[in-house]
């Protein structure tokens, strides 16, 4: 097992199953069948990350450098969690962005329940992203602490 300490952005404790990105993730691509066609796993819907396309993003442990795309990018994280189809958490190798972070912190101020809750860490560093696997187990700890066994 190995700790990483990161920045609080959203707080919370979790664990879950990890799935990696060494690329940007495009939110609205990634999450567009969750959010428009209802697909309740959110299947990463993006064919140009080859990391997760396909994979299932609800429930797991985003790893990732940060995210990419349109301006909608805040709006599509809060819906991912108000429709309850969101990771169970995103752990940023950089500082988050400003678009991402707006919305995870709009979905954590204004939506309300443990279904909706999604902990989000930042600034976890190169050697975080390099060490995670898809498959680890990631746990959340108070602080920013980030395990990865």
């Amino acid at each position: 097992m190995k700790a990483f300490n990161g920045r609080v952005v959203a707080p919370g404790c979790v664990t879950a199953e990890a799935v990696v990105s060494h690329g940007g993730l495009n939110t609205l691509a990634s999450f567009q069948k969750a959010l428009q066609f209802g697909d309740k796993k959110a299947t990463c819907g993006d064919q140009n990350n080859p990391d997760l396309y396909n994979k299932e993003l609800a429930g797991k442990a985003l790893c990732l450098p940060q995210t990419i795309g349109s301006t909608t990018g805040g709006l599509v994280l809060y819906c991912a969690c108000a429709m309850g189809r969101q990771p169970a958490c995103m752990l940023f190798s950089q500082p988050i962005d400003s678009l991402a972070g707006a919305g995870v912190i709009l979905a954590d101020v204004w939506l309300e329940g443990d279904n909706v809750a999604m902990p989000v860490i930042d600034s976890l560093g190169e050697e975080f992203l390099s060490y995670v696997k898809d498959g680890m187990k990631i746990t959340i700890k108070d602080g920013g602490i980030v395990e990865v066994e």
